[in-house]
Formats: structure tokens, C-alpha cells, sequence
């Protein structure tokens, strides 16, 4: 039985080799304008496209393949009979492989910003068919790269869906490309973008041992400006949200909202407030309700929440917009407001007030990766959802906490995983007493946060997102007559701060999972 190819490609190396296999497979070819010639010119067998069409090439070649005779061939689905039938009847037969490549737009891009030498260069029938091919993956095999010509001839299914994602990704990569430029062009001009975006393709470049922790995969990628790239990225579900009251947001207030909001989805499910400055919290709180844990929350650092971003888990109530009203806030963001709450933070100018219509469930599975460019590649690695694990949760001292202390303790790793690293927590009560952050010496960052704790810090907890490379910090915690330290563990010097903890009577609890934050 014969089986059909259709071949037209702008880059024609190893065409004539893969044709000529193609006929000893007993494959009949369709082929168009200069790709025709070539195989002709070779000897090899070949039906020209406007035979099959009964039309023409026509503008200049801009149109020959665009019609019913070769998308239907490429499109029917053999294994369904009506539609056999309905092919058979117009004398259309079915095609078993498109081989295209397209016009070189992103070369041409790079050499000119000539529009209409630009708008020259745009595919519009090789995109057509590829992705017609790519559609009809389980009848038709799409080649859109000429190194798979080798693998072509006998693709089973598996290899068939291959080259469809292939030629899906490099169709929707050529239409960034030519987005991209022709935005360029046109906005330099004086117009304005029709879709005021920018698009970003990434090539990986190789696998990372792991990202920031090692429970999150990550890559080194560089930027794809068309070809066979690698997209990472997977869409997140769509966050929900609305500005009741203020200026527009700035990119900082955006930044703000996002720790802010990442800290109390950690608490969906009970009244939880994070006041974040500059990307860090400087205070996170749990209460017996919403009021509750906003005093706690502020209590911890008044003067860093000066001006701050503050994130809610439950309703603002009256009593808490006069609380709010009281200090000078940038952004206010809770899931609803009473409408006397509304009505009283409406009477300051300055203030911004965002209503999440996204549950703080569900906004916890949103953000699958995380992206940061640097002049040394594209750096993507998944975003740091990891858990505790009661397998790997341990209390490792001879003294065992208090079921009070372990539940701060879960409170106070939760939050040291949105403090920058090097980071101490110190907690009690469900309220953080102090946050250090951001040192690059994990004992100066336990004596700080201590030294800001002050007296309350006796009996609390201390959480730290990096295990203790010495015993330096329980002999800080000691000073601060912390009752409790919850730490990764898996320092080569762990049997020595164990034992440095129950020198002094100082439980711990390791978690087997590192937190770092850069």
C-alpha cells in the first residue's frame, strides 16, 4: 500500500536524501514550487501541488497549498469511517506526512527592521500545514526539523506525538518572534502595541543539581529567540483580585503583596496577619480571631510596619480598619471588607485597599515556578512548596517539648520560609517575636533576633531555614533562654549541637528540609 507525503521546505539540505528514502518506502510525494524543482531536477518522482489543487500558485506564491484538497487529505482521520467517506467522495486522499520547514523570520529580523521585508518573510501556509499535521498527530507524521528525517519513515504514535509537540512549540515560538519585531517596529513608529506585552522563550541550557533547596528541581536556560526551545513554564491558575480603593498599584506594592500573601496562605484556614517591608516580614501572627492577630502581628516590629504591605486571611472587620487607620499603610490586602471597614480606610488618600477574589487555598497552587534572569543565563527552579514530613520531623535531644512548644514551632518554620537567608525566627504564642534575616552569618542572625526579642524570647521557640554549622548558635540561644529550636539538621557537626542543646536543657525538633531564600 502506497502511503502520501507532502514536502515543501524553505531549508532544503538533505531533502533530495530523505525523498529519495521516502520513495524506496514506497511513499507517492506532493511537493510545491522550489522544493518541486529540486526533486525534479534530481529524479525524483514527485506531483506537483496545483495538480492536485487544480489551481495555480497565485501571488506570487503566497498561495498554493491553502485549500480543501490538501488540508482535508491532511486533516481526515482514517480510523473514522464518515469521514473516509466524506474525502472519498471529493476525490481528496489522505496524506500519512507533512514535511515542512518555514520561512527564516527571525534571520531576516535580525537584519532588518524593514517592515515590509519583514512581513515578506512570514510563513503563512507552512504554519498552516504544520499545524494541521501536528493536529491529526494519530494518522499523520509532521516533520518541522530536518534532523528527525532519519527517524521519520516508520514513527509509531509515541514518536508521532514527539514531533506534534515540536511542531507546536516551534509555531507558537515563530509567532512570538514575529510579534515581538513587528511591535518594535510599529511602536517606533508612533503607534501603539495592539497587545502591550513581552514574550519570553527559554532553550535549556542543563539541569541544575537542585535550586535553592534540594527539594526543588531547577535549570540553567537561555533566552530562545526561535527553534526548538524548551518552555519551562506551565500557566498558572488565574489569581483574582481587585483595587477598591487607591492609586495603581506600583511594582514594589506588587512585590510586597505577593510575600505578604505567600506568608498567610500558609494559614489559610485561620485568622493569620503578615506585615511585609520591602520584601521581608517584619511580622506574622495567628489569633482567636482577625483583630487578634493583627495586634499580635504589629506588636512584633511597630516601627518596620510603618508603611508597610499587610495581608489578611479573613475579613476586616470595623475594629480592625480604626486599628488600621492608625499607622501609615501602602497596601492593605484581605479576601472581603464589612462595609463600615470600607468606609472608614476609604478616609485616608494615600492607602490602597485589594480585595483577593482567589481563595488563599487555591492561591497557594498557583505559582509553579519561579524565574530570575541574570547575565549568566535564566535560572528557573519550582517553587518552594515543600512541607513538613513526619518522617523526617524529629525531636532529636533528651528533652522533649511541650505540645504548646511544637505548635509554635510549626508556626515559626513556616514563616523563617519567607525570610531571607540567613534567617532565625524566634516565636511564641503564635506570634513572631523577632525576625532576622538576610545576614551572612547564621549566629549574627540568632544573636539579632534575640537581642530584639529581648526578654520575651525566654521560653520561645527559634526557627532557623539552614541547619547550625557549629554550636556558636545554641550558645547564643542559651543567653536568650530559648526553650526550643527547630532546624533542617545535617550538618557534618550535628552529634555536637545536639549535644550542646541538651547541655542546656534546650529541646529540638530537625526537619530533614532546608528553607534558604535568597
Amino acid at each position: 500500500m502506497r502511503r502520501r507525503a507532502y514536502i515543501s521546505v524553505f531549508d532544503k539540505d538533505d531533502i533530495v536524501d530523505f525523498a529519495k528514502e521516502l520513495i524506496k518506502n514506497k511513499f507517492e510525494i506532493v511537493s510545491t514550487g522550489g522544493t518541486y524543482d529540486l526533486l525534479k531536477k534530481n529524479g525524483i518522482l514527485a506531483t506537483e501541488v496545483s495538480e492536485v489543487t487544480g489551481f495555480p500558485e497565485m501571488l506570487s506564491g503566497k498561495v498554493k497549498s491553502l485549500h480543501p484538497a490538501i488540508f482535508g487529505g491532511i486533516l481526515a482521520d482514517v480510523t473514522k469511517s464518515t469521514e473516509v467517506s466524506e474525502i472519498q467522495k471529493l476525490n481528496i486522499c489522505p496524506f500519512d506526512m507533512v514535511v515542512v520547514n518555514l520561512y527564516p523570520f527571525e534571520k531576516i529580523a535580525q537584519q532588518t527592521d524593514n517592515v515590509d521585508e519583514l512581513i515578506k518573510n512570514i510563513d503563512i501556509g507552512g504554519v498552516a500545514l504544520l499545524r494541521a499535521g501536528a493536529k491529526n498527530y494519530k494518522n499523520v507524521t509532521v516533520i518541522c526539523d530536518k534532523s528527525d528525517y532519519n527517524r521519520a519513515i516508520n514513527a509509531n504514535e509515541s514518536l508521532r506525538q514527539e514531533f506534534a509537540l515540536k511542531t507546536f512549540e516551534l509555531t507558537s515560538n515563530y509567532d512570538s518572534i514575529i510579534y515581538s519585531k513587528l511591535s518594535e517596529q510599529f511602536n517606533s513608529v508612533g503607534q501603539e502595541y495592539i497587545y502591550p506585552c513581552s514574550t519570553y522563550r527559554f532553550k535549556k541550557v542543563q539541569d541544575l543539581r537542585y535550586g535553592e533547596n534540594p527539594h526543588q528541581k531547577a535549570g540553567l536556560y537561555e533566552f530562545c529567540q526561535g527553534g526548538l526551545g524548551n518552555p519551562p513554564y506551565h500557566s498558572p491558575l488565574t489569581i483574582h483580585y481587585s483595587l477598591l480603593w487607591g492609586k495603581e498599584l506600583s511594582y514594589n506594592n506588587i512585590l510586597d503583596m505577593t510575600a505578604a500573601t505567600n506568608i498567610v496562605s500558609e494559614f489559610y484556614d485561620v485568622p493569620a496577619v503578615a506585615i511585609v517591608k520591602h520584601l521581608a516580614p517584619c511580622g506574622v501572627a495567628l489569633g482567636k480571631n482577625i483583630l487578634e492577630a493583627y495586634q499580635k502581628a504589629f506588636d512584633c516590629d511597630p516601627i518596620s510596619a510603618f508603611g508597610g504591605i499587610v495581608a489578611f486571611s479573613q475579613e476586616i472587620n470595623e475594629e480592625v480598619a480604626k486599628l488600621l487607620n492608625s499607622v501609615f499603610l501602602e497596601v492593605i490586602i484581605a479576601p472581603s471588607y464589612t462595609e463600615k471597614a470600607l468606609e472608614i480606610l476609604k478616609s485616608k488618600k494615600n492607602i490602597r485597599l485589594i480585595k483577593l477574589g482567589t481563595s488563599l487555598e487555591q492561591y497557594k497552587q498557583v505559582s509553579n515556578e519561579e524565574i530570575k534572569i541574570t547575565p549568566f543565563g535564566v535560572l528557573i527552579q519550582e517553587a518552594d512548596k515543600k512541607e513538613l514530613d513526619k518522617d523526617t520531623f524529629k525531636v532529636v535531644t533528651k528533652v522533649k517539648p511541650t505540645t504548646e512548644q511544637i505548635e509554635d514551632a510549626i508556626f515559626a518554620w513556616k514563616v523563617c520560609k519567607h525570610a531571607k537567608s540567613n534567617a532565625i525566627v524566634i516565636a511564641k504564642n503564635f506570634k513572631t517575636l523577632a525576625i532576622g534575616q538576610g545576614q551572612t552569618n547564621r549566629v549574627c542572625t540568632m544573636e539579632w533576633a534575640l537581642d530584639y526579642a529581648c526578654d520575651k524570647s525566654k521560653d520561645a521557640v527559634a526557627a532557623s531555614d539552614g541547619f547550625f554549622p557549629a554550636i556558636d548558635n545554641i550558645q547564643a540561644a542559651v543567653q536568650g533562654r530559648i526553650g526550643l529550636i527547630i532546624q533542617p539538621g545535617g550538618s557534618i557537626k550535628d552529634n555536637d549541637v545536639i549535644a550542646e542543646a541538651d547541655k542546656y536543657g534546650i529541646a529540638m525538633i530537625t526537619t530533614g528540609i532546608r528553607h534558604f531564600k535568597h
